[in-house]
């Protein structure tokens, strides 16, 4: 095998490629990224570590077309490192050199007889803009479980119905809900994905840049494989297995009591306060007419409070949060104020964005957080 790829080209494609490589494989070849020369120009690069397979194709000039396999996080730093030249791949016996201007770099192979066949990209079920995804994404997975003791909350829940999708996931103390519209391949398709929240999340990333991104998923029963596509790269996952619990019904039907409070300030009060909360305290916000106070520490331990003006519409109530969840949803509201919902002081609130501070809110992204009980 030999061929001749730009070094930007290369580094960008094989960076890509190499990021799902698993820390601890399964077996030494999942360390590896296959390299494939065609005789039509074109080098595929692939990772797959059983769950996740990621693919990315690029122009090259192919001498001698081939397949090889070698480390792909060596490779990497490899490709990062080499100067603005063209970049020289040939492969000798059980080596592969790689030449670029005075810089040379020698590489062993890998059996790659025994690499495992990849994953064929389901059918292409729609198409969504990539900034859309990327937006959506993020503000969902915030709420997902870090815990892989519990891989189902690890995942996001995705619901399409014709044109509409709906993304939803919890870790138990917050729950994020983000509506959006996508073009879909067949205009009466009804179905439900749970994905992996960290694939889901480097997806938007990596993929998000494109001005759209195509997504695969088979439709029917048995439903094990999502795929998404852009720009040449291609990627696929085993969806998580198991019965999402029936996190819609949390949000509440009617909140007597609401409070509009503009978004930045309150996230750089929250910021603020929060820096003389102990690890695992709360920050307490009392709403009042006109004002929101914000406060933490108490006794003998550091003190802070802060006020902003805010509307409250309803009687006075105080809350109190998990300072980092409650960063978090201000973060990912990305409108100019916030509204804050409640029912009772110790039931979940619910934060929805608004333009304007008597406008109305907005129910595409819903973000509902529990309070932590604090002494009266």
């Amino acid at each position: 095998m030999k061929f001749r790829v730009e070094r930007d080209v290369l580094a960008e494609a094989v960076t890509w490629t190499a990021r799902t490589l698993p820390a601890r494989p399964p077996a030494p070849v999942l360390a590896g990224i296959r390299i494939d020369a065609t005789s039509d120009g074109v080098l595929g690069l692939a990772s797959f570590d059983y769950e996740v397979s990621a693919r990315s194709e690029i122009p090259a000039e192919v001498t001698e077309p081939g397949t090889v396999l070698v480390s792909g996080r060596l490779l990497a730093e490899i490709s990062r490192s080499l100067p603005a030249k063209p970049v020289d791949f040939s492969v000798e016996g059980s080596r592969v050199s790689v030449v670029c201007g005075a810089s040379r770099f020698t590489l062993l192979t890998m059996p790659v007889e025994d690499y495992p066949a990849l994953p064929t990209m389901p059918e292409i079920a729609g198409t969504v803009s990539g900034d859309e995804l990327t937006h959506a994404v993020a503000q969902v997975t915030v709420a997902a479980s870090r815990d892989d003791t519990l891989p189902l909350l690890t995942g996001v829940r995705v619901e399409i119905e014709g044109e509409k999708v709906t993304l939803l996931a919890t870790d138990r103390y917050r729950l994020a809900l983000r509506e959006m519209t996508w073009r879909p391949s067949s205009p009466d398709i009804s179905t439900v994905a749970l994905v992996r929240a960290r694939t889901l999340s480097d997806v938007a990333k990596s993929l998000g840049g494109s001005s759209d991104v195509n997504v695969a998923l088979g439709t029917g029963t048995g439903v094990d494989l999502v795929g998404f596509e852009a720009g040449g790269r291609h990627t696929t996952s085993l969806l998580v297995d198991g019965d999402y619990p029936h996190v819609r019904r949390l949000f509440p039907d009617e909140t007597p009591i609401h409070a509009v409070v503009a978004r930045q300030g309150l996230i750089d009060a929250a910021k603020r306060v929060a820096l003389v909360a102990e690890r695992n305290t709360s920050i307490r916000l009392s709403f009042s007419e006109g004002q929101v106070v914000l406060d933490a520490g108490q006794g003998d331990d550091a003190q802070a409070s802060e006020a902003l003006e805010s509307t409250l519409v309803g009687e006075d109530i105080s809350v109190a949060f998990n300072p980092q969840f409650l960063l978090d949803g201000l973060a990912a509201m990305g409108t100019d104020f916030v509204r804050l919902s409640f029912t009772h002081p110790n039931k979940p609130v619910e934060f929805t964005g608004q333009d304007t501070l008597d406008g109305e809110d907005s129910s595409r992204y819903r973000y509902l957080l529990v309070p932590i009980r604090f002494a009266s």
